[in-house]
């Protein structure tokens, strides 16, 4: 079975899943003029769709490329003979996701690949049982993803190598960074990066070593400042390993290698902390704190994106 995907203005995708992530990821592929078709139980929600994916667009000069996008309430409203890439954005639920891609291997053609936007459930328990599982792979984007250029391509146990292959060179044209992750360990790559670095904050945090101001200011002004130019291998690669080597040595037998959350974090949930979803977490928050900290994130992400510009791939429709 042939699964190469053509040039995205020649890929025509579905995003099952409305909301913030799938409409970015709809983002993504139409300002590379990739039809795009969002399915969306809920018609109250498709105004709302149509108008952040149209600001979405405007922000890069692409908002021509708006007449391309469809938004229609289920699965059997699509013609699915033309439908070459379907991409799940769903609530995080392992249930839901299994039903919806048992769903989606009756429904697509034989050779449209079948992805998973999920970051917590490997795309192996995902398709779990089902007859063409080769043909599916897990495609992670990271909030919001018209902002954030990774995106990791995951293989599962069965997936054929050509999907994998399929989707990152899909992906580059799209402006993305694809990263190809070859097992769909828990995590993925990045993730687990930001969770082995999580741990060892909370840990200090916890031991009152330092504050959450100051894991945030050691991240966002040392060394998660540096990770913009390059990442921690590249860097080490310009101070030298041996360096590093050394000073590992010292440091890896101290860091923290609790196998659970800790319960300065896990107090934060029973007690209905979650952040600013709920006004508190490690900091507090009132609405206009919220915005303006949203603002500012967004704004910091966009010039980010400005400075790494040279080094994304260019949107080859």
């Amino acid at each position: 079975m042939a699964y190469k995907l053509q040039s995205p203005s020649e890929t025509h995708s579905v995003i099952v899943g409305g909301g913030t992530m799938g409409t970015d990821i709809a983002t993504v592929l139409l300002r590379a003029r990739s039809r795009c078709i969002i399915v969306e139980p809920n018609p109250s929600l498709h105004e709302g769709i149509f108008n952040r994916i149209a600001q979405n667009l405007q922000s890069i000069g692409r908002e021509e490329n708006h007449s391309l996008l469809t938004v229609v309430v289920s699965l059997e409203k699509i013609d699915w003979s033309g439908v070459h890439l379907v991409i799940e954005a769903i609530p995080e639920s392992l249930e839901l996701k299994q039903a919806l891609f048992k769903d989606l291997e009756r429904l697509a053609g034989a050779e449209t690949i079948l992805c998973s936007n999920s970051s917590s459930f490997p795309i192996s328990d995902i398709t779990e049982g089902l007859q063409t599982a080769e043909r599916m792979a897990g495609l992670h984007f990271f909030m919001p993803a018209h902002i954030v250029p990774l995106v990791e391509v995951v293989l599962g146990k069965q997936t054929e190598p050509e999907v994998g292959a399929s989707l990152v060179a899909l992906m580059k044209r799209c402006g993305s960074v694809p990263v190809l992750i070859r097992k769909d360990v828990p995590g993925f790559l990045a993730n687990r990066l930001q969770h082995a670095i999580g741990r060892e904050a909370y840990s200090l945090i916890q031991s009152g070593i330092v504050t959450p101001e100051d894991v945030d200011a050691a991240v966002r002004f040392g060394f998660g400042f540096r990770y913009l130019a390059a990442g921690p291998i590249m860097q080490k690669e310009i101070a030298g390993w041996d360096v590093h080597a050394a000073a590992a040595a010292t440091i890896y037998p101290d860091l923290s290698n609790a196998a659970m959350p800790p319960a300065i974090l896990t107090e934060k949930i029973k007690n209905g902390k979650y952040g600013m979803k709920t006004g508190e977490g490690f900091y507090k928050w009132t609405p206009e704190s919220m915005q303006e900290e949203k603002q500012r994130y967004d704004k910091a992400l966009r010039q980010g994106l400005e400075i790494l510009s040279n080094d994304l791939p260019d949107i080859e429709p």
